[in-house]
């Protein structure tokens, strides 16, 4: 079956109060889609992001961003006032503010705890279900965050001893002293969740599957790291080995930088990789399809010394390799899963991902600088992959057209076929949909055909990044027929 969605996070959705979340304007969102003819919604990860505001840096692989608690919801709930929401200053403009987020959600849900208290909320039968269904992570995650509140924002390896290395009875004080606190991130935990689980059955019920997306790596100043070390190359004074990263390729000269910790995976195989388990396990409580980011790392990872200024003196160690999917579908079953595999691939990489079956990535921004051979071309696609105009990562297909070389964008009209430079953001959206790849999905940008200034993210920078929102009436019936249409024609609805 063919299939066709768009990419756009959640914070990149219209609505009041700085960012996007799962309010009104996402379930109209799931209604644009519908319109369009897609059946699938790509989003970012929706853990809370710490230093640099990346997805891809949480504090938690298991908690929710309390970005994303829609306030009106709290209004209706009679745990907000909407004057209290209204008065608050989370930003001006459509870019994200991060900073006034950061200072202005927190006290407004923190007022909304305190009513969820006195209101009986935390008393409930539903929300101690809530708390129990989810102890393997929520009670380390809501003590670390309150930790990491009472340490003035420090990562976990600046506190002090005894609850840097877990003693028991530092945590056993810790929990008694920052009861409230632990309460107040167990409740936004309960809300984000009690959201989401709303917006994804109405996505369901009109067609529309989630696919989510699952960073290979956890955060070092994470609770995942802070509650479980054994699980990654660790010193006795709890400080990485190494650190992930990748070599110098076409998006950074000196590689990429990443600085997450990498995992002990002899330690993970002694335990039938059920930490693993556990978390895409959990992910499919969330999404429909599970995009598993750098997958490449599964095969071999990038090791980068510890205090290096670079990844360019990383080496190539040995991943899980197969076994730990082999062990995933006898646990969990076939899954549906999308396999990021860009970047350069080795014979054992391209092996490793022709033996899970999992489709991979083919990224049309790649395919105009090699000439025909190009296996990011159409003409040289199988079925059984997931074509994007471009992912997160890339330039806006405007700004990709405007700045790429003059050679390739010979060939790239050419080969689309049109001269005229204004149709070309289009044809290329064309030749994703019309390909025999079975899923093809469109960044929002593309279809709204914006240049650079729309960009989500640029790799190895910080500052600027994971900023941008769309404009509310920005895909307008028009554009929404037209959308429509190209699904239709390319057997897509």
């Amino acid at each position: 079956m063919r299939l066709s969605g768009m990419l756009l996070p959640i914070s990149a959705l219209p609505s009041n109060y700085g960012i996007g979340c799962f309010s009104k304007e996402a379930y109209e969102f799931v209604d644009t889609l519908k319109k369009c003819g897609q059946s699938l919604w790509q989003i970012l990860p929706l853990g809370p992001t710490g230093y640099g505001d990346s997805p891809y840096q949480s504090f938690s692989t298991f908690a929710g961003n309390p970005y994303f608690i829609d306030l009106e919801t709290l209004v209706k709930d009679g745990l907000l006032g909407r004057l209290e929401c209204e008065g608050a200053d989370f930003g001006t403009g459509n870019t994200i503010d991060y900073e006034k987020m950061f200072h202005t959600r927190y006290r407004i849900l923190h007022m909304a705890y305190q009513r969820a208290v006195t209101n009986g909320i935390t008393e409930t039968d539903d929300y101690h279900s809530f708390v129990k269904k989810n102890e393997s992570w929520l009670p380390d995650y809501a003590l670390f965050m309150a930790l990491k509140d009472a340490n003035h924002g420090k990562s976990w390896s600046e506190w002090e001893e005894g609850i840097r290395n877990r003693r028991p009875e530092a945590l056993e004080e810790a929990g008694q002293k920052y009861k409230t606190d632990i309460g107040f991130y167990e409740f936004v935990q309960y809300e984000f969740f009690r959201q989401w689980d709303a917006l994804k059955k109405y996505a369901n019920e009109q067609g529309i599957q989630i696919i989510g997306d699952i960073p290979i790596y956890v955060a070092f100043d994470s609770a995942d790291t802070w509650a479980n070390p054994k699980l990654f190359q660790l010193d006795k004074e709890g400080r990485p080995i190494g650190v992930a990263g990748c070599p110098p390729d076409c998006f950074s000269e000196t590689g990429q930088l990443w600085g997450n910790p990498l995992y002990d995976w002899s330690y993970h195989k002694k335990t039938g990789y059920a930490w693993w388990m556990q978390r895409i396990a959990y992910c499919y409580q969330l999404y429909d399809v599970l995009r598993i980011d750098h997958f490449r790392g599964f095969d071999e990872y990038w090791f980068v010394p510890y205090g290096d200024p670079t990844a360019e003196n990383g080496h190539w160690e040995k991943g899980p390799g197969y076994e730990l999917f082999d062990v995933m579908k006898k646990k969990l079953g076939r899954k549906k899963v999308i396999a990021e595999d860009l970047g350069f691939l080795t014979p054992s990489v391209i092996r490793l991902v022709k033996k899970t079956g999992y489709p991979g990535m083919k990224i049309l921004q790649f395919a105009f600088d090699a000439g025909n051979d190009s296996e990011y071309l159409p003409h040289n696609y199988d079925k059984n992959c997931v074509v994007y105009t471009g992912t997160h990562d890339n330039d806006t297909a405007v700004g990709f057209l405007q700045n790429m070389p003059e050679k390739d964008k010979k060939f790239a009209k050419k080969y689309l076929g049109h001269k005229n430079d204004k149709k070309l953001c289009f044809e290329i959206i064309r030749a994703a949909l019309s390909s025999c790849a079975d899923t093809a999905i469109i960044p929002m940008q593309d279809y709204l055909e914006l240049d650079s200034s729309a960009r989500i993210n640029t790799p190895s920078t910080l500052g600027c990044n994971w900023k941008w929102r769309m404009d509310k009436n920005a895909l307008d019936p028009k554009l929404a027929k037209k959308i429509y249409k190209m699904a239709k024609l390319y057997a897509r609805v």
